[in-house]
């Protein structure tokens, strides 16, 4: 009973404290002191009974008998709710100052046989025998399990209460069991430091939402020339563009409140809570106009409807309708914005894409070579570099030497770099650091415990070997710049490259980029007449790319000028969409092109053995070649290429990325031409009508 007590009543006033100081309730709150106090009264009156009450003192039924009923002090026997019996004392013959005894009993009938063979044996017969009576008592038991009930339904009652009438800290209702349908969404003012200056790499969407900035601060503008304000746009790219970025910024340089809600959050275990959630985020929205409303993660919410719902009731169809309805019913004077990321455009609803609702759709893609220098930039300003380091140029070499990377890859590149420093006790961050926080970031974490059989070693070094050979001979191929067989993340060897800034790709170019990557499983078919399981990946690769060129790019004659859409990775494509016959044919076109690589690269290789050899030799010594090895060894590549900023850029205009503004947001500043602003302060100023954010 004791710890029964103890663990209900911390319970309760845990409870009482996590619902309640911490949710911003004075203890002056009258209500509140009625419940606590009330509810700590009746657990002090139960502790009282239990523990302050004459409780008597338990002796088995050996010390009764013969303690007690053998001297003549017992004046009668009470048996209470058939569970104990309590010994009452003759007047002026209690040993125990005025406490009573009991024992426990198992049954009556056991107790009375007992009692009469016990009196028996003393001599004790007639009317002196000790009477037995027999009452009923409350012990507390039943209180006792209903108190936690009561606690229960109390605690639920003033939730309730405080559901509708509670203030938290946000300045709404506290919530309480029928507050799930209300919004978490957050209405931020002045607490994002996040600036336009402070993106790069995507100056095109910028400009676009600048223009959306625009209509909240001079409608005017716009519908003196019945223009109607666009109710939204959906940033959509591939993830690490810096959709959510844009969209902060966007909150960062705009005077107006900025709500920020995340898809997956209208979507709950309850029925109706979604719907309901997305109408007190359209109320919320409509009190603070004019503002600006992002929904990250739209894709939670805006699939395709009608997809694996089979005939009954979808959570999320709803919510879509409920978000289709609301955003219909804006109309032109709101002023409310709706913005909305995702990186899953093809499974959005046709019908929350249509004009009147997001009425534009803007594309963040990877960065150009230009976009990543503005990125590298950006990054690099809080960063401590070594004196003789100049960010620009600094810049311009990790955006050539990072293609493909997004703006958060970037950023990671940064920090890495930083890392590695502080993990050398650096005073500075070097050249250095960044490029091996490139090939952290590329190939994964260098693994100086896995120590590799000398035949394992051969293996790799010969596997890298023909890789980096291969890429070289090869036109267009991309170009070796690091080999390593030190093994990194999931990898033995690691093979760094220098792509192309390219967007179009021939079937030749193709060709010759799956002829690199099948250059390790043919170099060790070469030298050691068997193969090993070092090139799933590789395999992988080529396979993904040949099936690429067959069924979406339509580059194989028998199959023809069609293309099909592949499943994405992890998807289950539940059907194809050709026949069988198609298929097969497709599956024989995808073997023929890849053994056509693999014999090409056979015969490149082999007439390349010895520089094979000679790459593979070397790696077994220094574990590591960068560019300066392989021109020694294998002489300068027959081919040009670019591996410098400016060579890369060249004929594209000027070295900085192009931040010019349309002649239509020039028209709308009429002190255009000072030149002493900067880009963002100039797009800032066109895009405003000259009015400063």
């Amino acid at each position: 009973a004791f710890d029964r007590v103890l663990f209900m009543s911390g319970g309760c006033l845990t409870a009482f404290h996590r619902v309640y100081c911490e949710g911003d309730i004075p203890w002056d709150d009258k209500e509140f002191r009625f419940y606590f106090l009330g509810s700590a009264a009746v657990w002090a009156a139960v502790v009282y009974y239990f523990f302050f009450r004459n409780a008597g003192r338990e002796v088995t039924w050996k010390d009764f008998v013969n303690n007690y009923l053998s001297k003549g002090i017992v004046d009668r026997l009470e048996v209470v709710n058939k569970r104990y019996v309590r010994v009452v004392f003759a007047p002026g013959k209690s040993p125990l100052d005025g406490q009573y005894v009991w024992f426990n009993i198992g049954s009556v009938d056991t107790f009375e046989r007992n009692l009469e063979t016990a009196q028996l044996e003393l001599g004790i017969e007639g009317e002196s025998r000790i009477p037995v009576v027999y009452s009923t008592e409350s012990d507390g038991s039943f209180l006792l399990s209903m108190l936690p009930t009561i606690l229960i339904i109390g605690f639920l009652l003033l939730t309730l209460r405080r559901g509708s009438a509670g203030v938290g800290r946000s300045g709404r209702g506290m919530g309480g069991l029928f507050s799930v349908g209300e919004t978490t969404a957050k209405v931020l003012k002045d607490e994002i430091d996040v600036k336009f200056k402070d993106v790069a790499g995507c100056e095109e969407a910028k400009l676009e939402i600048m223009e959306f900035v625009n209509f909240l601060k001079n409608p005017k503008q716009y519908q003196e020339l019945g223009a109607k304000i666009p109710k939204g746009a959906i940033l959509t790219g591939p993830p690490g563009t810096g959709k959510t970025l844009l969209a902060k910024a966007t909150a960062g340089e705009a005077n107006v409140p900025f709500i920020t809600v995340n898809g997956s959050e209208f979507l709950e275990m309850f029925v109706g809570v979604g719907p309901a959630r997305v109408r007190d985020l359209f109320v919320m929205a409509r009190k603070n106009a004019p503002c600006i409303l992002f929904i990250d993660e739209i894709d939670a919410v805006g699939r395709k409807r009608g997809r694996g719902n089979f005939g009954g009731q979808s959570e999320q169809e709803n919510t879509l309708n409920q978000l289709l309805v609301e955003m219909d019913g804006f109309n032109t004077a709101t002023n409310v914005v709706v913005l909305a990321g995702t990186n899953r455009p093809d499974i959005l609803d046709p019908a929350l894409l249509r004009p009147g609702r997001f009425d534009r759709q803007i594309f963040i893609g990877p960065p150009d070579i230009k976009g990543r220098a503005s990125i590298f930039k950006v990054h690099l300003r809080p960063l401590r570099l070594e004196t003789s380091i100049k960010k620009d140029n600094l810049a311009r070499k990790m955006a050539a030497l990072t293609p493909g990377f997004t703006g958060a890859d970037i950023a990671n590149v940064c920090n890495e770099a930083a890392l590695i420093a502080a993990r050398h006790l650096c005073d500075s961050i070097i050249q250095k650091h960044f490029e091996q926080a490139i090939e952290r970031v590329i190939g994964g974490l260098e693994k100086k415990t896995q120590i590799l059989q000398p035949g394992e070693k051969k293996t790799v070094a010969y596997h890298e070997a023909g890789h980096a050979v291969s890429g070289w001979y090869l036109e267009h191929a991309d170009p070796s710049l690091k080999v390593s067989i030190i093994p990194r993340g999931k990898g033995l060897g690691y093979a760094q490259y220098l792509p192309k800034e390219q967007y179009l790709y021939t079937k030749e170019q193709l060709l010759d980029r799956m002829c690199m990557t099948l250059g390790g499983r043919v170099s060790e078919q070469i030298f050691f007449g068997k193969i090993t399981t070092g090139a799933h990946d590789d395999l992988k690769k080529v396979t993904q790319s040949a099936y690429a060129q067959i069924v979406q790019f339509g580059m194989n004659e028998k199959v023809g000028q069609v293309s099909f859409d592949l499943p994405r990775q992890g998807e289950m494509a539940l059907e194809k969409p050709y026949s069988e016959a198609t298929a097969r044919l497709i599956d024989e076109e995808v073997r023929t092109l890849i053994n056509m690589a693999y014999e090409k690269t056979l015969t490149l290789l082999t007439e390349k053995r010895s520089d094979v050899q000679k790459v593979a030799v070397r790696l077994l010594e220094k574990e590591v070649l960068d560019k300066a090895d392989l021109l020694e060894l294998l002489g300068p590549r027959p081919f040009a290429e670019k591996s410098t900023y400016e060579e890369f850029v060249e004929g594209t205009g000027s070295l900085e990325e192009d931040t010019s503004l349309p002649e239509g947001l020039k028209d709308w500043n009429k002190d255009r031409g000072k030149d002493k602003e900067s880009t963002d302060e100039q797009i800032a100023r066109h895009v405003t009508g000259g009015m400063p954010f």
